[in-house]
């Protein structure tokens, strides 16, 4: 390893020999491309910026308007009844020539006639999209003829080249749903839950809060709905994640793991090299606002916020509260490997380093015999460990001198990179291995990862990836579509030679990567030792396991028409009622990115109908047929919930921010207290996979010797192998999976190895077997019972 690259440009010392100045050329030119790229960036982000705000407008119609104006004037024609004369007259005329100021004033007025056609274009597209019956409705030929007309009229509005952020203006505001109607809706979610006891007594409690204190809150709130974007979203995020002093690891960050269908080198820096430029790329796709904004429907955009934080982001402790620092730009990563934390420059010049030339720096890594300073090599503990503890460490011996400098360049990094020392065997036939390469990526030793970072990607010794994920920015629905735009990139795009390096000849010799110095006194290693400590109590404690189910999928779902996902859920229900013997509050995250800023509301999944569904299963006096009618009625009523809670009237944010409320104003309320300290005992979340199919079909035509070599069919052939997340309750699960292929799920199931009700591998099984008992109810037999197809697919 090269020392004499040093951290910073400029070295100034004064000694008993006079003045040293000594200057790192290289670094120092690096630093002044960097500033170069970040003015290109930063007007590239004002043309963006300008380009949206007339979305779906454009600047050329604008120009058109100003011509066709002027066209008109000329011709004796005045579209402005007399506006363009007076402009002209009072204000133009007494600087400019007659010829000119006539001109200035037609550009004026067509200006401004341009931008009020837009900003009504853009008022009626907001009142489109607040329109959400058609959800609620079949698709196609049935659709309501009124739902049809809406559907036209949006195409006509909503543009036909959108940047990433263009409709963030024109989406509508997170409604806030009535006091009544949320706490009915609650009530109702928590009758299985409850015997009559104990419901009856939470009906009391919730009509005490509605007659005192309630409405007052509500009114509260509905102040704070009118001034915000989203009452929900800052709160959440302050809240739920920035204010919790318990570790983040396991806790709150999360993980995704490799595809499992094609391994395309064994080579780590190889892989670490393409994976690290196809991030780049991306984030290069972001700042240019390239990538399209996602659709529902192809006609219904979802908010773009949550992209904004996805790089040069990081978590910095504080006492009481974290904060969340985004960098407009960052020009290097850090780098982890063997103890060791270095900075790597992505570019030179102002080029992003390709594959090839990044590989040969992290060969540099790989070769450098250099130790770890002292207390180095478990410095990513604190970010594992207790929030206060981090934070008192952080503001003690990280804020000056040589730690400062090191510690700024891991937090101003794009991401980390994690050049692990342990070998994943993963596969099609090696299943059972699953979950020591979950654990892994879910929180390595405790202290080979920077878990303060918006994302670090982990690379074994033999080129197996993975991604863990800081939750605070956003939610994993982004981090999948980065991940899945990886994965394309890498091993379609990039790909790798015979021997399984990067392909293509190095351009130029980049700056050599820079080792991190770090002065750790003894007081300082004993809180990073002390936070390992922690995080190791912590992460022994998890129970993590991957079921991989493959007897059938979606496709079988489909057939029965069943929405796949509630299905999923009412498997769930079953299997966890197996597993405890009785009825659980039930959460699964849904999405409100309908609206602006939104992020995520909870499905409560365990309802009335489910219950009865799942005692029906115990009945072995039911008959098959009732059972199927049961379960469809279950799962109708869970995609009225989950549809319900897409379009603002969720029960759980609204509870939560009336709690806030209560904090704030220092008021008590038993019927709150009750419901924010109910444990979720089942934490359900579906990964969703697939989100540009198109960009892979192009790579795939584009690079047709790759898709041979690999056997790579369609894009399922690259689909991950999802991931998952920490139990939430200390004896309860935390369910992610992924719905692959037709053919199969991944589950990712998380518990606590100190809560005796509890057992991964156990809730694998009891999912495997109510998987099995509901493909049962639809055999042949079933199949000719009367009216089995009638059911509607909504």
């Amino acid at each position: 390893m090269a020392e004499a690259h040093e951290a910073v440009a400029f070295e100034f010392r004064v000694g008993a020999e006079g003045v040293n100045l000594n200057v790192s050329y290289d670094v120092f030119k690096a630093l002044l491309y960097a500033g170069l790229r970040s003015w290109k960036l930063r007007c590239r982000r004002t043309m963006n910026s300008l380009y949206n705000t007339i979305y779906p407008g454009h600047p050329l119609f604008g120009i058109a308007s100003c011509g066709i104006v002027y066209g008109l004037n000329t011709k004796g024609h005045d579209p402005s009844n007399g506006l363009i004369d007076w402009l002209d007259l009072h204000i133009f005329k007494r600087y400019f020539t007659p010829d000119n100021s006539k001109i200035l004033a037609c550009i004026v007025f067509g200006t401004g006639a341009y931008i009020v056609l837009v900003q009504i274009r853009q008022s009626a597209l907001k009142k489109l999209f607040s329109y959400h019956g058609w959800m609620y409705q079949e698709h196609g030929k049935k659709m309501r003829f009124g739902t049809k007309l809406w559907g036209s009229l949006v195409k006509l509005l909503i543009g036909r080249n959108p940047s990433l952020y263009s409709y963030q203006s024109v989406l509508p505001t997170l409604p806030l749903p009535s006091l009544d109607d949320t706490l009915r809706r609650y009530l109702r979610t928590i009758r299985p839950l409850c015997n009559d006891e104990e419901y009856h007594r939470m009906v009391t409690l919730a009509e005490e809060f509605r007659e005192t204190i309630g409405r007052k809150l509500q009114r509260y709130l509905w102040l704070k709905w009118l001034i915000s974007t989203n009452y929900v979203s800052d709160w959440w995020e302050k809240f739920v994640y920035l204010r919790g002093r318990s570790p983040i690891m396991v806790n709150s960050n999360f993980y995704g793991l490799d595809t499992a269908y094609v391994r395309p080198t064994k080579i780590q820096t190889a892989r670490a090299a393409n994976i690290v430029c196809a991030a780049f790329q991306y984030r290069n796709e972001l700042d240019h606002q390239n990538i399209k904004p996602l659709m529902v429907q192809n006609l219904i955009p979802l908010c773009s916020s949550q992209y904004e934080r996805q790089f040069n982001t990081t978590r910095i402790p504080g006492k009481e509260t974290d904060k969340l620092v985004h960098y407009s730009d960052s020009h290097h990563i850090a780098v982890y490997h063997k103890g060791r934390w270095y900075k790597v420059f992505m570019f030179y010049k102002d080029n992003l380093l390709q594959p090839c030339e990044l590989q040969i720096q992290l060969d540099e890594i790989i070769k450098d015999p250099t130790l770890p300073c002292y207390g180095e090599e478990h410095l990513g503990a604190l970010t594992a460990g207790e929030r206060t503890l981090w934070a008192e460490a952080h503001q003690t011996y990280f804020s000056t001198g040589v730690n400062r400098s090191s510690l700024e360049a891991i937090e101003k990094a794009a991401f980390t990179l994690i050049l692990d020392d342990e070998e994943y065997d993963i596969g099609v036939n090696t299943t059972d291995k699953f979950d020591t390469y979950a654990r892994s990526v879910l929180h390595g030793k405790g202290y080979d990862r920077w878990f303060d970072k918006s994302l670090n990607f982990i690379i074994s010794k033999n080129g197996v990836v993975g991604i863990n994920v800081e939750h605070s920015w956003a939610d994993a629905p982004v981090s999948v579509h980065l991940y899945e735009y990886m994965i394309a990139e890498d091993i379609v795009n990039f790909s790798y030679d015979e021997l399984g390096n990067t392909r293509g000849t190095p351009r130029f010799v980049a700056l050599k990567p820079i080792k991190l110095k770090w002065l750790i006194p003894e007081a300082c290693n004993n809180m990073i030792e002390k936070s390992l400590a922690q995080a190791k109590n912590l992460y022994e404690n998890v129970d993590l396991h991957v079921y991989v189910h493959n007897a059938y999928g979606k496709g079988f779902m489909k057939k029965c028409k069943l929405s796949p996902d509630a299905y999923i859920q009412m498997a769930l229900q079953l299997a966890h009622y197996r597993d405890s013997g009785r009825f659980n509050l039930t959460y699964e995250a849904s999405m409100t990115r309908l609206f602006r800023d939104g992020r995520t509301e909870t499905v409560r999944s365990c309802s009335i109908e489910s219950s009865q569904w799942v005692k029906s299963m115990e009945n072995p006096t039911v008959t098959k047929n009732e059972r199927i009618k049961l379960l469809r009625r279950a799962c109708d009523y869970h995609q009225q919930q989950y549809r319900d809670a897409m379009t603002g009237k969720g029960i759980d944010r609204h509870l939560f921010c009336l709690y806030v409320l209560s904090k704030y104003l220092e008021i008590e309320s038993p019927f709150l207290q009750q419901v924010l300290h109910e444990p979720w005992k089942l934490s359900t979340s579906q990964t969703p996979v697939t989100y540009d199919d198109q960009h892979l079909k192009r790579l795939m035509a584009k690079n047709p010797d790759v898709v041979a070599r690999y056997g790579i069919i369609n894009s399922h052939s690259l689909v991950p192998l999802g991931g998952g997340f920490g139990p939430v309750a200390a004896d309860g699960y935390g369910v992610s999976y992924i719905i692959a292929t037709e053919d199969l799920i991944y589950f990712h199931i998380s518990s606590n190895r100190s809560a005796p009700e509890t057992d991964s591998k156990r809730f694998g099984q009891r999912i495997r077997q109510a998987m099995e008992d509901m493909r049962a109810l639809f055999d042949e037999e079933s199949q000719n019972v009367d009216g089995f197809y009638e059911h509607k697919k909504i």
